[in-house]
Parts: C-alpha cells; structure tokens; sequence
C-alpha cells in the first residue's frame, strides 16, 4: 500500500480498514503540553515533527482557562446570570478547615463543601466540577431530586459568543490539520462522569442502587445539556468526536444499570455524531470487559484508553475477539507505571505485546491515559516506546 498522510491512517485505522502501518496517537501528553505553553497547535506540529500520529483537538481552551470546569475540555460551562455564588472559609466540626460554595438560583439554592487540604490547588475557589473536589467533598453539590431544578440554570446551552469563538477557532483547525494531513478531533462528551462530579463517587453509586430513577433523571438532564454541546462541536466539522467516560467501567456502575441508563444515551450520541458524518470515540480505561457487547450495541468507532496495567478488567485479547469486527481499540501501553517508571526492556516489550495482540488493523498505538511526570526517565521511554513502534509497525 502506498504511504498515507497521517490523517487518512488514523481514519482507516478507526474504520478497521487496511492501513501502510499502524498509527501512534498519543492519548493526552501534559508534559509536552506544559512545556509549549499550552499552545495545542504547537503540540500537534511537535508530535507531528516526532514522526507520530496526532490529533488537533478542539475547542483548545487550556486548563487554566477553564476555572470552573478544568477538568471538562471543550465549550465553556455557562450559568444562567440569575445564579449568584458566594464562596467561603469555615472550621468544620471536626476542627479541620472547609471551603464553602452557594449557588442561588430562581428554583433553590444548592451548596457544596470540601475539606481544604494542603494539596489543594484552587486556593480560595471551588470548582463547579472537578476530580480533585470529589474525594475532599463533605458535602456534594447533587443530592435529591429537589436539586435537579436549580442545577438547570448552571446548564445552559453555548451562547452564541461560544459558538462564534468555536467557528473561528475550527476555520484555523481546519486549515492547519489539511496542511499537516492530521486528525482533526473534538469535544468532549460527558455523561456518568459530569454525575459523578456533581454527586460524588461513593454515593452516586449507592444512588444508582437504590434510587436509579432520580439517577436516571439526572443523566437525561446531563444528555440534553451535551446535545447541545456536541451539536456545535460537530458543526466544525470534526473526524472524530470524542465522549470521556472513565466512570463509565464496572468500576463505577453495574452492567444492568449501563444497559438502562447509559447505553441508550450513548447510541444517540453515536447516531448524532454520525449523521453528521463524524466518527465516534469513547475514553473508558478500566473496568470495560462485562461492557464489551454494549459498545458494540452503542455504535461506538473507537474504544480509547486500552489500559494493560491500571485498567481492572482489561483483556486485550478478549477485546479484539469482542470488538475486533466493529470497534478500533486504542491505546495498549500503560503511561504511569510502563513509561514512566520502567525499564527498557518493559517499554519495548509492552509495545511488542500491544501491537501483536491489538493489530495490525483497527489499531491506534498510546500511552494511557496521560504523560505527567517530566523527568528524564519519562523522555528517555518515550524515545524507547517510539522506536520499538517503529520497528513493530
């Protein structure tokens, strides 16, 4: 076959077509990231200079930009003008420091409270939604259904100063990733996981078990309010739209409560992507083996984050016996413990069993989930990771 432009091999690889090579795409690179500034245009020129296979994603707002939701990429969060917060210190019972949020709302109020450690990185400023709150929460923001009315006026639709930024923004992705010949991605989609920000790990679990239908309630509010979203971000036009989902394993939820509450949310955002001729990723690195058959059902194009390590319940071989026909798996090599702490010997191996298990075809090489520890370990294996891919691919 002759050699394709990046681009086309990342699409052929995600439809399961033949391909000159398997592509390398790293999922998230923080490290690289942080040293250009945040500039996602610059690291996507890098890795594209570095031989790889990257994806301009967009919108690109950097996480510092997103204060109230750093954690959620794409379009900003937007309350509605009637919602006043206030924010504040306070000496918790238990003689430990707390910091404070109120949200008032024309239908309620609604309230969270977090022990401030010294880890905290927000200072004085709680997130609406974020992974560092959830375990310091004293106290969640969503509780009881009597919250669900409040919570509608901080989910409103992109107003349209987003969606004239948003254009703007995708004119230039569109321009540079037809020059490079890249992916050009978007998003993100969320579902479980934006409820188990609002609620909490732990009792959103026991929710889902014992009052799945204000559980229920909430996702339909959540998958309207990313309708919206996704809308927009499919106008760009996009190659690939991308739905994170790393509550979304049978770590989180059972499989009886994925196929009644998540599944049919997920097939319509599949269809939606699709109707508008973009394919479909989902990121779940842990906890996907009893969810197999249900992200073939959805339509799902791309499993992302295939964890070896990290990820419970992963069984690539199994993987590509289940989704091999229909869904491309992506990933394969475990970021934080294989490259980033170990040996050469590890790293090639890893790769070697990635490759020959997951490919050739329908097949996306990448660390999982992310590279964040910048030391000289980490830059020497991603050297090694790079040329054992090059000599597997």
């Amino acid at each position: 076959m002759a050699k394709l432009t990046s681009r086309d091999r990342m699409l052929r690889a995600i439809r399961l077509q033949d391909i000159d090579h398997i592509p390398c795409c790293f999922m998230s690179n923080a490290i690289l990231r942080k040293r250009l500034h945040e500039n996602w245009v610059d690291v996507a020129k890098t890795e594209y200079q570095m031989g790889l296979d990257p994806m301009l994603f967009i919108p690109s707002a950097p996480r510092s930009s997103r204060t109230d939701h750093p954690d959620l990429r794409g379009l900003p969060i937007r309350f509605s003008p009637e919602v006043k917060v206030k924010e504040w210190h306070s000496i918790h019972p238990d003689g430990h420091e707390s910091l404070c949020k109120e949200y008032e709302t024309p239908a309620g109020v609604l309230t969270t409270e977090i022990r401030l450690t010294e880890d905290w990185p927000y200072g004085d400023h709680i997130p609406f939604v974020d992974d560092y709150q959830v375990p310091r929460a004293r106290k969640p923001l969503i509780e009881a259904p009597d919250d669900l009315a409040a919570l509608s006026y901080m989910f409103l639709p992109p107003s349209e100063q987003d969606i004239h930024q948003f254009r703007q923004e995708a004119q230039v992705a569109r321009a540079l990733t037809e020059e490079l010949g890249i992916l050009r991605a978007g998003g993100w989609g969320v579902g479980m996981d934006m409820a188990n920000w609002l609620c909490g790990v732990q009792n959103l679990m026991f929710l889902t078990l014992e009052r799945p239908e204000f559980v229920n309630a909430l996702l339909e509010k959540i998958h309207i309010w990313n309708m919206q979203r996704m809308e927009v971000v499919l106008s760009a036009p996009v190659d690939l739209y991308i739905h994170r989902a790393w509550y979304e394993g049978c770590d989180f939820v059972t499989p009886h409560f994925f196929r009644q509450a998540i599944l049919p949310r997920l097939k319509t955002d599949a269809d939606l992507a699709h109707e508008n001729g973009t394919l479909f990723g989902y990121i779940c690195s842990s906890g996907t083996k009893p969810m197999l058959e249900f992200y073939k059902e959805a339509g799902i194009d791309v499993l992302i984050g295939v964890d070896p390590v990290q990820g419970t319940h992963t069984d690539m071989p199994l993987m590509k016996i289940k989704l091999g026909d229909r869904t491309c798996l992506w990933g394969g090599v475990s970021a934080a413990v294989t490259v980033e702490r170990g040996t050469e010997a590890e790293v090639r191996a890893a790769v070697q069993q990635a490759c020959q298990v997951l490919g050739p075809q329908g097949f996306v090489l990448s660390p999982v989930d992310n590279l964040t520890v910048d030391e000289p370990l980490t830059d020497k294996n991603v050297r090694i990771f790079i040329d054992e891919w090059l000599k597997q691919r």
